[in-house]
């Protein structure tokens, strides 16, 4: 990686501070510009200078991280750095580029740090029509889903959703990669960010699927084959 990468820390506890600054320091392609305690400092330099990364705390007084990523996410990438796990779903919906669970290791924080110029896209292995097997944390972590389970997938631009019907598994991946893995008779994509099993649809109109009572947008791109796909099942 030859792009130098221009970053920030924004952490309320000086420690936290201390230990990215030595991982910062030991990653080539880093430099970092500041580090603060302070959001609005923070937003301050944002404004000013141009920030290609923020290691950025959620939980800190003046103004949250997940407050401070909504005003700049479309500024600069956010490398979400906490000790609350409840919170990482909701960094995945504002796009950010990974979600440290403190306490992390070097190597957890440099593979964070080389989903900024090199994505890499999760394994995920089907071994039949009936099930996945999709990677989760953890080198040789993997999840067995069955498809009749999935209700619809979702693109959380590095990350997907795979809604099941009592809970969702968020996996670093592609939409594309986890199409690829779906028998095509049971899932069709609606719409760039949506994939939706057919068995699952409870009803349609002209822009929409409904999953129970989530509305599932239908894109004009797939339109044509998604209700070329319903004539088929027509009464």
């Amino acid at each position: 990686m030859n792009t130098t990468i221009k970053c920030i820390i924004v952490d309320d506890e000086p420690p936290a501070i201390r230990l990215l600054e030595k991982y910062v320091a030991k990653v080539s392609f880093l430099e970092l510009v500041t580090a603060t305690t302070k959001p609005l400092e923070a937003l301050q330099i944002l404004e000013k200078e141009q920030i290609d990364l923020v290691f950025l705390d959620i939980q800190m007084p003046e103004l949250s991280g997940i407050q401070l990523s909504k005003i700049i996410h479309n500024k600069t990438n956010i490398i979400f750095t906490t000790a609350y796990p409840q919170f990482a779903l909701e960094s995945y919906e504002l796009d950010a580029v990974d979600y440290l669970l403190k306490p992390f290791e070097f190597d957890r924080f440099y593979k964070a740090v080389l989903k900024l110029n090199e994505p890499k896209t999760i394994e995920t292995t089907s071994i039949t029509d009936d099930f996945l097997f999709v990677k989760t944390d953890g080198k040789n972590n993997f999840e067995k889903i069955y498809t009749k389970d999935i209700q619809y997938i979702e693109g959380l631009k590095n990350y997907v959703a795979i809604h099941l019907e009592n809970k969702q598994i968020i996996t670093y991946n592609t939409l594309k990669n986890i199409e690829e893995c779906l028998p095509t008779s049971m899932f069709i994509k609606t719409h760039k960010s949506y994939i939706i099993s057919l068995a699952h649809i409870t009803k349609t109109d002209s822009n929409s699927a409904y999953i129970q009572n989530t509305d599932i947008p239908i894109g004009d791109t797939y339109k044509k084959a998604f209700f070329d796909k319903i004539q088929e099942r027509k009464l």
